[in-house]
């Protein structure tokens, strides 16, 4: 039964490296998974349809998100920032990257629209990026970092949210711990994400890459050229701020995207930003844009849903814990392998700790493991995948952003890139944070 969970995973991960689509990546390890277990075909496909539902909320967000990034780029505002940063840039590939790695992480605190500005900003970059030659892979990895790493070290927006679902679910499972102790935990395995950032940058995609060469897959995309007439500051670019800030005040106010996604893209119209005729072209491009990151998080959540009526993931941390007798060292890394192989196959940091939770925090403490410790382990797992996942939203956002031309693959240009740079530092800190602290 526990070897549901790692053939399902593995099958999906290579199923992805041999560029079958993800959707189809996605489906087929959940219907192998469930048909392993012994579920009936019909029981399979009614528990797969049914937890969809789980990120039904995501997948609408997404929707609504990317209708709101077109009708905010319809506006002709993008052009005006995007001349602002070509002209703090200056061609050089350190300072672009440097301010990418800003803006990415200010979406995850300061300002937490998540993925949403990334089919905003990047796009109209596409020509800046080939003009110098910059790496996209190097772009992917500087996204990832900006969409992981403040929750997992950052008490704010989404990392608020993350250490809290740490907290309470140790709680739960009988383990007190102070929000500020789990903060100061997870500071370890996010400065493993540090270093994998500055390796990733300094020394693996710091050479020039020519995209002219580069045949695109699919049928490209209409790709902005850079434009350099001069940007005019007009009325309907004061609605949309309006529009953006009223989105935001109502995401924060609420705690749900959607609300806020709905909110701004509303306005959008009824401030007369975006034509009200235009509303249908506004809906369908965003459906382009963010549908099929919206079917693949939907996908996701039926797969998780497959692996936890199976009993699988249970009895693959049950499996494990038999072999939980030893050094600390030897527990954790066991401990680690599980949560990266489930959080691999879920694809969600967030939704991951529950589950976790429960199995960790008898087995970490009856292994002599600190509450401190414990969080790291925990954190650390749920936090593993989520980079180098092709079920993530913190892959899936880059890759719509620079796959615009069909000049970047999902697998190996976003996937691989930031499993490499991220998940290996990240075990590698998580594990020797576990043990010292």
């Amino acid at each position: 039964m526990a070897s549901i969970v790692i053939i399902s995973v593995l099958l999906m991960v290579i199923l992805s490296l041999f560029r079958v689509n993800v959707l189809l990546a996605i489906v087929i390890s959940a219907m192998t998974a469930g048909l392993m277990s012994g579920l009936p075909f019909d029981e399979l496909v009614s528990t797969f349809t049914s937890n969809m539902a789980g990120s039904a909320n995501t997948a609408l967000s997404y929707i609504l998100l990317g209708g709101f990034a077109v009708a905010i780029a319809l506006t002709g505002i993008t052009k005006g920032f995007v001349q602002f940063l070509r002209r703090i840039i200056k061609g050089r590939r350190g300072v672009v990257l440097g301010v990418i790695v800003i803006i990415a992480s200010l979406s995850q605190n300061a300002i937490p629209v998540h993925i949403a500005f990334i089919p905003i900003l990047i796009p109209p970059l596409i020509a800046l990026f080939d003009r110098i030659q910059l790496d996209r892979r190097a772009v992917a990895t500087a996204l990832t970092f900006g969409l992981k790493a403040p929750y997992i070290m950052v008490p704010l927006g989404f990392g608020l949210i993350f250490q809290g679902i740490i907290r309470d679910n140790m709680a739960e499972n009988g383990l007190s711990i102070a929000l500020n102790e789990v903060t100061l935990a997870m500071l370890v395995p996010g400065l493993g994400m540090v270093l994998g950032l500055i390796i990733a940058l300094t020394i693996t995609y710091r050479k020039k890459r020519d995209y002219s060469v580069i045949e695109p897959e699919g049928e490209p995309s209409k790709v902005e050229e850079e434009d350099d007439t001069p940007f005019i500051f007009e009325r309907k670019h004061v609605m949309t701020i309006v529009a953006i800030v009223a989105a935001l005040a109502v995401q924060l106010i609420t705690e749900e995207m959607v609300l806020g996604a709905l909110t701004g893209l509303m306005l959008m119209f009824l401030l007369v930003a975006v034509p009200y005729r235009q509303i249908e072209d506004v809906m369908s491009r965003g459906i382009s844009m963010m549908g099929m990151i919206a079917f693949i998080m939907l996908s996701a959540s039926g797969f998780a849903g497959i692996l936890q009526e199976s009993g699988s993931v249970d009895a693959l941390v049950n499996a494990s814990s038999g072999l939980l007798e030893g050094n600390q060292l030897f527990i954790a890394f066991i401990l680690l392998l599980v949560g990266l192989i489930i959080t691999m196959g879920i694809g969600t940091s967030f939704g991951t700790i529950p589950i976790l939770a429960v199995l960790y925090v008898p087995i970490a403490t009856a292994a002599g493991f600190s509450p401190m410790a414990i969080a790291v382990l925990i954190g650390t797992a749920g936090a593993l995948g989520d980079a180098g996942s092709p079920a993530s939203d913190s892959t899936l956002g880059p890759t719509a952003g620079l796959n615009v031309d069909g000049k970047h693959n999902h697998i190996w240009d976003t996937c691989v890139p930031t499993f490499l740079h991220f998940n290996i530092p990240i075990f590698i800190f998580g594990l020797i944070g576990a043990v010292i602290l």
